[in-house]
């Protein structure tokens, strides 16, 4: 039998991914030809100090493991909500880095995305261009050549993720809850059926059937036949939401959710130790602090970090440490509210 859980939140990186077990039939994936998951070192951007810090230091749940799991094994996305600075877009670098999943591919949602962005983009424009410069040097008086779609067209983070990769990918979908009210009901079919098509392939698939396309993050080329992409592996998705807004009854059926909370002082004690090191006294006070103020407002992990961190560079007496405290603890709600007027 295989072993449960996959993902552990151990922070040590391993091939426990290749003991999950089949895909219930209705999540069976068969896209091909399977392409080698990308390794982290593959991808400089992916590997920045920020991104392996916050993979190393995420302090995860039991429930959290829990959950994590059950989208791995059902092939489901993962719908993270909760406060900020609570984990949820560090938590697809924990599991990308724990289960050698490669570069997490990102996809930052604002009020303008749509599911044409997150698949690929295409620049007609360039390929016009390219095609003019290159009839320019051979003949300025022959006709204009056609340039290769392939050259002017790149796959998006959600489009990278649906590729036939032997690995699934991991896909953070950051602050869903952000996009226009359209985007979940569009990702439905998408995230159901794991495939989509370039239209702009398909059409020139009579002449070239087969193109090599770039990837999101990278300069790799993969190879797309007739313009149809369809996974092999279903990827890890984490889709953040703070809480803004409810999604469509059908988008959260597709989904296993995780609602994470704030962290209780065990846990902070955790979280700074892991980010810091071994809470002193003045990080204890502030940590009591921290918690003494949660029920009064949306405060964010990092702004006690960030006060830990100040308190331990400089030399200041109880009553500077409880004026630091005010200054980078505001409530976030507070903040935003001043940010207005």
């Amino acid at each position: 039998m295989p072993l449960w859980p996959v993902y552990t939140g151990t922070k040590e990186p391993h091939d426990g991914i290749t003991e999950l077990p089949a895909p219930p039939p209705w999540r069976a994936f068969d896209g091909g030809p399977e392409l080698a998951t990308p390794a982290e070192t593959d991808d400089a951007s992916a590997t920045s100090p920020d991104r392996t810090h916050r993979a190393a230091t995420y302090q995860a749940t039991a429930r959290t493991v829990q959950l994590v799991n059950a989208a791995l094994y059902l092939r489901r996305p993962l719908l993270v909500t909760g406060p900020p600075g609570t984990g949820k877009s560090s938590l697809a670098y924990s599991v990308a880095r724990e289960l050698k999943l490669g570069p997490v591919l990102r996809w930052n949602i604002t009020s303008r995305s749509t599911l044409h962005d997150g698949l690929y983009q295409y620049d007609p424009l360039s390929r016009l261009y390219a095609a003019r410069q290159s009839a320019t040097a051979l003949d300025p008086g022959a006709p204009v050549p056609d340039s290769g779609i392939e050259d002017h067209l790149r796959l998006g983070p959600l489009g990278t993720a649906l590729l036939p990769y032997a690995r699934p990918r991991a896909l953070l979908i950051d602050e869903i809850d952000k996009s226009d009210l359209d985007l979940p009901n569009d990702l439905l079919n998408v995230l159901e059926e794991g495939q989509y098509e370039i239209p702009e392939l398909v059409r020139a698939a009579r002449r070239s059937p087969a193109a090599e396309v770039m990837v999101d993050g990278t300069d790799e080329r993969v190879p797309v036949d007739r313009g149809r992409v369809r996974c092999r592996a279903f990827p890890f998705v984490v889709l953040t939401s703070n809480g803004e807004r409810e999604f469509p009854p059908a988008f959260l059926r597709r989904c296993v959710t995780l609602r994470l909370r704030q962290p209780d002082d065990q846990q902070l004690a955790g979280i700074v130790r892991a980010h810091l090191g071994e809470p002193d006294d003045r990080a204890r006070s502030l940590i009591t602090r921290f918690l003494s103020r949660v029920g009064g407002g949306d405060l964010a992990t990092d702004q006690l970090l960030n006060a830990i961190y100040l308190a331990r560079s400089s030399d200041l007496s109880a009553e500077s440490l409880d004026e630091l405290a005010e200054q980078l603890m505001p409530y976030l709600g507070e903040a935003t509210r001043a940010d207005a007027f």
